[in-house]
């Protein structure tokens, strides 16, 4: 079976993940790490060096130069997605960009057109469709087992306080938490509701009042088939990281999130004990992941492997951008925007 030779370009926790990832997956080999901090670089690469990580660079266009290298994983601040992928892109190699895919429609189109340019492959790591919870519910809304849609909701809420990132990354002008974070919200919902046509969203800016950007988003949006959405992100409320997300069918509700072993699902139907059957929530047991990025790197792997198409498209990462920028540009106009989306 052939290897997959892949680079890792950032040893954040979240690069280190994606670097176990290809340790574990059959069929790859982490052949090299890439950082611009050399400790951290160092520490890394004596951690996993045992793994037969072959290099270990502070400049990641040696690995872009290096034939040997069949895919790159990029975990980077969201700024330097567009140029990193599309420098990978132009060489040859299949590429995983962590999310989000760019901060503004204009480098997502950019990266697109360098996939298309060059026929290389485009993963983005939207991991959300990847979390045990969120494939159940969906799952079971395809099923129609709630039966018609009308109404979902999802929120990012985090605290970035003490989450500014290495030199600050997180609180340039440039990324909104919206879009860096809320775009897992708004991903989940597009993957189980379709793409939303219009929004119009209200924010503030009354935490993290030293940040650049605001830190709380409320937006509503149009889906297809007349279903109405909310999503919820704050970036500064005093609670622990959740991703709660509710599902309303015309026969019966889904509660779920990627921190709890288990989804509610209420349900029509007969009266249980004297309780009406829609009060009484059915739990259903799942594998607890908030970030599954050992599957995110299975599929990528298996994708390449198999010669398929990726799994989470470039195309699915830019149309997320779009609604998320969408949502920023209503924020700040006060009026509806009608969401467009990009081409491959």
């Amino acid at each position: 079976m052939k290897t997959v030779k892949v680079c890792v370009i950032g040893c954040s926790g979240m690069g280190n993940l994606h670097m176990q990832g290809v340790i574990k997956k059959d069929g790859a080999e982490l052949y090299a790490i890439c950082d611009t901090d050399k400790e951290a670089l160092d520490a890394t690469y004596e951690k996993l060096k045992s793994s037969g990580v072959k290099k270990a660079v502070t400049d990641y266009k040696e690995l872009v130069a290096d034939p040997e290298i069949d895919a790159a994983v990029i975990v980077t601040p969201d700024q330097f997605h567009r140029q990193m992928t599309v420098d990978f892109l132009e060489a040859g190699k299949t590429v995983l960009c962590e999310k989000p895919m760019a901060l503004n429609l204009e480098e997502c189109q950019m990266m697109l057109d360098a996939q298309k340019r060059t026929g290389s492959g485009l993963m983005i790591g939207q991991v959300c469709r990847c979390t045990p919870g969120f494939i159940a519910a969906k799952k079971l809304v395809d099923e129609g087992k709630i039966g018609e849609l009308f109404f979902v909701e999802s929120e990012y809420a985090h605290n970035y306080e003490k989450a500014k990132g290495k030199n600050n990354w997180r609180m340039t002008p440039e990324r909104s938490g919206f879009i860096g974070g809320g775009c897992h919200a708004v991903d989940l919902l597009r993957w189980i509701a379709g793409d939303p046509t219009e929004v119009f969203a209200y924010s503030n800016h009354k935490c993290l009042t030293d940040w650049p950007t605001d830190d709380c988003v409320i937006a509503i949006y149009k889906f297809p088939n007349d279903v109405k959405g909310k999503v919820f992100t704050s970036t500064g409320c005093c609670r622990a990281y959740t991703m709660r997300t509710v599902l309303y069918g015309t026969a019966g509700t889904i509660i779920c999130d990627n921190t709890t072993p288990y989804i509610q699902l209420f349900e029509k139907g007969e009266e249980i004990q004297g309780h009406r059957r829609y009060s009484c929530p059915i739990q259903i047991p799942v594998s607890l992941n908030s970030h599954n990025i050992g599957a995110e790197i299975d599929i990528f792997i298996d994708a390449i492997l198999k010669g398929e198409k990726m799994p989470i498209s470039s195309l699915e990462g830019a149309n997320t951008i779009a609604v998320c920028t969408a949502t920023v540009e209503s924020t700040k106009t006060g009026k509806p925007v009608e969401i467009k989306y990009p081409t491959l």
